[in-house]
């Protein structure tokens, strides 16, 4: 037991380290908490820790294995992946030509509305997020791989699931509560369109970058 308690701290450091490293999820969180508020980013590291959770379940049964090993599904995987970051990403640069092209004119949509309908998309976008991202599968097939051994306790997998989520949750909604306090609110409106630009671009980059090499990888060699 002593020991499955060192491999539940090692693995939850070693979470907690590749949680703080910047991606898309981290994009996703800043874009969202800063132009729509706190329960918005909330709803975001909500879906994005259960996408999280996905992943880990999978590596543990196994499943992320077999999708990794077989080029053609992996493949498909990255492509959804990649297809659907680069429709963020070319989602949020159409809104912002939109806003810009229709500055002068009157906001038709109330924020109340606005804001609803974000708090409802919110949990999908983080989720899908991180379920189609390629990285993160291969990274979890290797975290669960070199970590758990195959004799580990049912209780002891139980726990490393509740790890792996809390901590993701944790880290995503401090980020997104940090970014929608009122002090810092009033000072990133004024900046938040470029944050918006930033952002889509970013995604539109990663998932062109990572929908290449799929389609790369499946290329048979002359």
């Amino acid at each position: 037991m002593i020991n499955e308690y060192q491999i539940l701290l090692t693995l939850a450091t070693i979470h907690w380290i590749a949680l703080m490293s910047p991606g898309p999820d981290f994009a996703l969180v800043i874009q969202n908490a800063t132009r729509y508020g706190r329960t918005t980013g909330i709803y975001i590291a909500l879906g994005l820790s259960f996408g999280i959770l996905t992943h880990s379940i999978l590596s543990l049964t196994g499943i992320s294995l077999i999708v990794h090993t077989h080029p053609v599904w992996f493949a498909i995987i990255q492509v959804a992946g990649g297809s659907y970051l680069a429709w963020l990403g070319l989602s949020t640069l159409k809104s912002l030509y939109q806003r810009w092209k229709h500055r002068h004119q009157p906001q038709t949509l109330s924020s109340a509305s606005l804001f609803l309908a974000n708090r409802k998309q919110a949990f999908s976008k983080g989720f899908l997020t991180n379920l189609l991202n390629p990285k993160a599968l291969v990274f979890f097939i290797s975290l669960m791989s070199s970590l758990i051994p195959a004799g580990f306790s049912a209780s002891g997998k139980l726990i490393a699931l509740m790890i792996l989520w809390g901590l993701s949750f944790f880290w995503f909604a401090i980020l997104a509560w940090l970014l929608s306090s009122q002090r810092l609110q009033n000072k990133l409106q004024s900046v938040a369109v470029y944050i918006d630009g930033l952002c889509g671009v970013i995604f539109s980059v990663l998932g062109l970058i990572i929908g290449y090499h799929a389609l790369s990888s499946l290329t048979p060699l002359s």
